[in-house]
């Protein structure tokens, strides 16, 4: 970014097609050193319940311009591209060229091609890509890590995590429509876990395995699977699975949750990362209020401390691309439940 390091940061969201869009901007909007416009074109076509483009812009309380162009004229330091998947290297290849500094819902895109030209995008432009992958920055998973990197567990054997949550029917109906999502239940399970099992390992996949379904939901028509189950093998030998599925029910109090639980040679050490709350029972039903600390504010915090500094926030776009590669060969194995070479 130009001007002094206590110059207010400049941030363009770019999409309100991701229901995450609502977050960051309220984030940002509580920093006093972040100024924030957002710019939503799809948003007037879009079939999806609830309030898109200028309508929620005012709700949220930010300005709002009606282009990408626009916003990227604005001269933005930093974007937050929340668009639908299959929209994701278009923003990001024109934020690139635009001099900003990128943080990219996840996945970083539908396939590993689209994933690779983003990244050499971003490196012609010598500006920065981080995905957002906010689960990486909880307290339980550091603390996972550390333990690990002390040998508290002896070797690892194996991991095994989880993504369970509601199928997202309810506002935002394009993770829905293969044609812009990408796919159901992988697409928007399998890479949070991913990106955890990239960190604490720090290793690549060698073969990836997966079964899918769609019998979860099937009175809903959807085209997409909505339930799955990954096998990963790692070249030190540990084996990986990852349950990805859009199993809990619509009266869930809930949208979901993630947990990861290493087994190694001397002991084994589970974490849920949103499991803290509140429970009850109100005039409405069911009551859940989660606690803890903010993970997207922890990763926004991140990124535009990268922004200031001009350094590459993690997760960085490599890590995208290792996610999606892994996410893409879980899509072409479940059609014949045989394993894929990485």
């Amino acid at each position: 970014m130009t001007g002094p390091e206590s110059a207010r940061v400049k941030v363009a969201v770019l999409s309100f097609a991701h229901g995450h869009a609502v977050g960051y901007v309220r984030y940002l909007k509580s920093r006093g050193d972040v100024e924030v416009i957002a710019c939503d074109p799809d948003g007037v076509r879009s079939p999806d319940v609830g309030p898109r483009g200028l309508e929620l812009a005012s709700q949220l309380g930010v300005g709002y311009l009606d282009s990408v162009e626009e916003a990227l004229a604005w001269g933005p330091d930093a974007v937050v591209v929340c668009s639908e998947n299959i929209k994701h290297r278009e923003l990001v290849e024109q934020a690139a060229a635009a001099g900003a500094q990128i943080l990219c819902e996840k996945p970083l895109a539908t396939t590993a091609a689209d994933a690779a030209a983003m990244l050499d995008a971003v490196e012609r432009a010598g500006v920065a890509l981080m995905v957002a992958y906010p689960v990486r920055f909880s307290p339980s998973f550091e603390d996972l890590k550390a333990q690990v990197r002390a040998g508290r567990l002896g070797d690892v054997l194996a991991v095994l995590g989880t993504n369970n949550g509601k199928i997202p029917l309810s506002d935002r109906l394009w993770f829905t429509d293969p044609a812009l999502s990408g796919g159901g239940c992988f697409v928007d399970h399998i890479v949070h876990c991913a990106d955890l099992l990239d960190s604490l390992l720090e290793q690549s996949a060698t073969s990836v395995r997966a079964v899918s379904n769609r019998i979860l939901h099937a009175e809903s028509g959807v085209e997409v699977e909505t339930g799955g189950l990954v096998t990963i093998t790692y070249p030190s030998g540990v084996i990986a699975t990852i349950d990805c599925s859009w199993s809990h029910p619509m009266s869930a109090p809930n949208w979901g949750g993630v947990t990861l639980e290493v087994v190694g040679t001397k002991g084994s050490i589970k974490i849920s990362p949103f499991a803290s709350h509140v429970d009850g029972y109100g005039a409405d039903g069911a009551i859940w209020l989660p606690y803890g600390p903010d993970l997207d504010a922890a990763m926004i915090d991140e990124f535009l401390d990268g922004v200031r500094k001009g350094q590459n926030p993690q997760p960085d776009g490599y890590v995208g691309l290792r996610t999606v590669a892994l996410m893409n060969a879980a899509q072409r194995s479940a059609p014949t439940g045989q394993p894929v070479a990485l």
